[in-house]
Order: C-alpha cells, then sequence, then structure tokens
C-alpha cells in the first residue's frame, strides 16, 4: 500500500488548512502522564524500525519505485472515493514523487535511554518549504508503530527491577534472571506487528521469548546476529493437546516417555495441570526422581491455571496439604537441593517451575516475596509474561502525543503551543523548538530555544533527507537498558 495512505482521514487536507506561507512544522513525540503507579520515566524504543521500515524501505518500495501515473491514480481514486469529489489535490503527491526521498529530520534521544514524563523523545521537522505537511501527515502513522514498543520496554523493565532485586537478596545466581520473565504473549497481541514490536521490547531486559519472529525483527532492524549473540532463545515445552492425547490414564507414562525417551537430556517443560497438578506434584514425580535427578539437564513443571501466587507459594487456607504447600515446596520435599549462602532454598538444578498464565508485575513482585517469606530463592521460578501484561494497555498508558510547537510562516518562527482550559493539564504541551540536556543522569527539557540552541543539547540526528545517519545496534540498546537499572537499584 502506497504509505501516504496510512493516515487518518482528517489528515490529507491540512496542507491547505495551515495559513498560506507555512514553510515548516516542526513536531515533537513525548510521553505525558503515567497511568502505572511509580512509574515517572519511559524506555523510549522503536523509532529506528519505524524509520527504516516505513519511512525507507515501504516508501522506497511502495511509492517511489513505482510509476507515478499509477501511484498517482491509485491515491486519487481512493481519496476521491472517500471524500467526493474534493479539493485536497494531487499536485503536492507528484511533488513528493518527483523528489524521490522523504524531506525530513528526525532528532532523538538514544534508543533505550529511560526518559522523564513530559520531556520529548524525538522530534521531527521538513526540510524543504513546500513538505511541510509532511510533518504531522507522519502523526498517525507514527503513533501507531511506536507507542507500543516503548510500553513493553518500560514494563518489562519494571519486571527486572523486580526480579534482580529479589535475586540478590535471596539467589546465587543472580544471572538467571535474564531468563526468568519469559515472553508468552504473541498469540495474544493485536496483530503480527504488534506482537513483534512489544517482544521486541522485552528483550531488551530478558533473553527469553517464544516469539520466534522477534529475531528476525533484530536482525532486520537492530544489527543484531542470532549466529554471534544471544537475542532470544527458549526450550521444549508440550501443550495440553498432547498431555489429553496420552490420556488421563496414561498421564505417567507420558511425563516418563518424555523424560527419558523424546528428552533424554536437556530443559524440558511439561504442562501438568491438564487433571491434577498435585497429583503430578506427588505421585507421579516421587516415582520420577531417579530418572530425573539423573538426567542431564532440567525438567520444568508448568501449572497453568488457577491464582499464580498460590499456586507457587501455597494457600494456607488451602483445603488439603498440597495446596498449602504449593508446588516450589513440593518439589522440594521430592528432590530437595541446597540452603545457599545467603541462607534460602534452591531446588536441586535438575528440576524447577514457571507459572505462565495471568502474570503482572504485582503478582510476580507478591510470587517472590512470599517465595523469600519461605526461605526459598526467587530464581526456583521462572514467569512466563503474555499478552495479559503487554496487551492490556493503550497509548494512553503514558499519555503519547505528537504535537507541533514550532512553525514558520512567510519567514517568521511562531513557537505554538496548545494548553486547553478544560484539561487538567496533561494535554498542555510544550512551546516552540526544543532542547534536551543530560543532567546528573536525567533528561531535561528547555522548550522555546533559537535554532542555535536546538542544534545543541542531547537530541541527534537520526536521520535525514532519506537517509539513516545513526544506526543503534540491539546490543548497545540492551547495554543502555541494563545500566540504568543498575544506577535506579
Amino acid at each position: 500500500m502506497n504509505p501516504l495512505l496510512l493516515t487518518d482521514g482528517y489528515k490529507v487536507d491540512h496542507r491547505r488548512q495551515y495559513p498560506d506561507g507555512t514553510t515548516l512544522v516542526y513536531s515533537n513525540w513525548t510521553p505525558r502522564k503515567s497511568r502505572i503507579e511509580e512509574i515517572d520515566e519511559v524506555i523510549f524504543f522503536g523509532l529506528q524500525y519505524f524509520i527504516k521500515k516505513y519511512i525507507i524501505h515501504d516508501f522506497e518500495e511502495s511509492f517511489f519505485k513505482k510509476p507515478k501515473e499509477e501511484v498517482i491514480k491509485k491515491y486519487a481514486r481512493r481519496i476521491n472515493n472517500y471524500l467526493g469529489e474534493n479539493l485536497v489535490g494531487i499536485k503536492h503527491i507528484e511533488d513528493l514523487h518527483d523528489l524521490g526521498y522523504i524531506p525530513m529530520v528526525f532528532k532523538a534521544l538514544p534508543e533505550g535511554a529511560s526518559v522523564p514524563l513530559r520531556v520529548p523523545m524525538f522530534t521531527m521537522y521538513n526540510t524543504i518549504p513546500e513538505f511541510f505537511w509532511l510533518t504531522n501527515y507522519f502523526e498517525t502513522l507514527l503513533s501507531a508503530v511506536v507507542w507500543l514498543p516503548c510500553n513493553s520496554a518500560t514494563i518489562a523493565k519494571e519486571y527486572r527491577k523486580v526480579l534482580d532485586k529479589y535475586a540478590a537478596a535471596t539467589s546465587s545466581v543472580p544471572e538467571f534472571v535474564d531468563w526468568q520473565a519469559h515472553d508468552f504473549s504473541m498469540r495474544g497481541m493485536g496483530g503480527i506487528e504488534a506482537a513483534l514490536t512489544s517482544a521486541a521490547g522485552h528483550l531488551l531486559s530478558f533473553t527469553g521469548s517464544d516469539t520466534i519472529p522477534v529475531i528476525d525483527f533484530f536482525e532486520d532492524y537492530y544489527k543484531a546476529n542470532s549466529d554471534s549473540e544471544l537475542i532470544a532463545g527458549s526450550v521444549a515445552a508440550t501443550e495440553h493437546s498432547v498431555m489429553c492425547m496420552g490420556t488421563t490414564e496414561g498421564e505417567y507414562e507420558t511425563f516418563k516417555r518424555l523424560i527419558t525417551e523424546v528428552y533424554p537430556k536437556g530443559i524440558v517443560s511439561i504442562v501438568s495441570d491438564t487433571w491434577d497438578l498435585w497429583k503430578v506434584l506427588t505421585d507421579y514425580l516421587p516415582r520420577l526422581r531417579e530418572d530425573i535427578v539423573s538426567r542431564e539437564g532440567k525438567v520444568v513443571i508448568r501449572p497453568d491455571s488457577g491464582d499464580p501466587i498460590l499456586i507457587i507459594c501455597g494457600n494456607p487456607d488451602g483445603k488439603t496439604e498440597q495446596e498449602k504447600k504449593g508446588v516450589i515446596e513440593l518439589l522440594w520435599d521430592v528432590f530437595g537441593g541446597t540452603t545457599n549462602d545467603k541462607g534460602f532454598k534452591e531446588l536441586v538444578p535438575q528440576i524447577g517451575a514457571i507459572y505462565g498464565d495471568s502474570i503482572t508485575v504485582a503478582r510476580a513482585t507478591q510470587i517472590c516475596e512470599r517465595l523469600k517469606e519461605k526461605g526459598f530463592a526467587s530464581t526456583n521460578v521462572v514467569l512466563g509474561i503474555g499478552s495479559f501484561t503487554y496487551q492490556y494497555n493503550t497509548r494512553d498508558t503514558f499519555g503519547f502525543a505528537m504535537k507541533a510547537t514550532y512553525g514558520e510562516v512567510n519567514g517568521e518562527g511562531r513557537a505554538i503551543f496548545k494548553d486547553p482550559i478544560t484539561d487538567d493539564g496533561t494535554k498542555k504541551s510544550a512551546k516552540g523548538l526544543m532542547k534536551i540536556d543530560l543532567i546528573d543522569g536525567k533528561y531535561h527539557l528547555s522548550d522555546n530555544v533559537s535554532w542555535e540552541e536546538e542544534k545543541k543539547g542531547e537530541l541527534k540526528e537520526v536521520f535525514r533527507d532519506g537517509k539513516l545517519l545513526i544506526d543503534q545496534s540491539l546490543s548497545e540498546i540492551r547495554t543502555r537498558v541494563k545500566s540504568e537499572i543498575n544506577v535506579e537499584a
């Protein structure tokens, strides 16, 4: 599709609505508020993907390389059928096609940076006067693509902070946190692009993911190479259809076959609540104990229903002894383990658990805290993070918006802003040209600056006139995110 049609309908004729003589529109992308308590900074991530995928690749393949007559005919047909015979015109589209590139500048902070609320992550403006209309024309497409990876990267960082904190307090293997939050969200996201960009945000803080195509995403857009670095990894795992096909009566045999024949070594995760989780833990596993502890690798028990806190850590009000103990304590009863130097119990390396349903940051915190109270290391369990975490958010979670704050009309600069009298202050915009300074490790905004000042500061040109100027890698973005987590810790 012609990328110029990837927009809201009201955008197509804003060109004629600006004052006569308009030659420049300057806008910014900013998180304006947080609907998640205690989060006051948002990770910036996804602009490089947007630029490479849409501004460079899609415009080249679906617009500039297409015959002009074909492009214009299709554009005119679509707009005329949509708006009726109208005065939008096609000359500005013809002129852009003739130009052969997108005449814009994007200036951005480094991807992976934690950006305070109300501080712009990037700015953009046109470089050729007649294409002033392009700046805010891109708002819809840009917004639809970029807010989700920022959201997911930010939420993943919150998981990382929680898991790092408890691993530091209770575990002998804090590096295991890389794998402790595993992305299970792909099937629950709002389409494949949402699944990819969200999964990419998750992988800035972790390495576990079941979203295979996110590996290609990072190789295509963020200079990653799965031959030389770990982008994402996972393990062999069953699903309920496998267990059901083995029949209720044959469930023990299914476990034994998987552990001893199909996967005689390595990690295998077995969904264990198809029927009776407690029977698996107190009947099958004791019978399979020797097979498991003599394996080279880990058998991971996966409950998948009920309250994750109570299932993993035990329910003090449970009706049975098994319910009161919970999965980790029951595994300890069968397999034992060691007490580490911090005084917490760690299961033998051949057994573990993962819970992958309805996990949230709050529940992850409670699971770790309950395990700590019971004397167990937090790293005895892996958490599957799904769409319950990553899809239950919107652009408004962090109040993302792209707003124009400066323009030029007949050669005269205009610092513009919005400040609705009926608003609570969320929608009040900055004003004029932007400069971002890094002071004591935090980004600070100075608005309404001169062009001379605008050229300074932390916003760097990443794109100009069809060319990507800064090409960031997954490894450097991960390093940036990790260093900021360590600073906060």
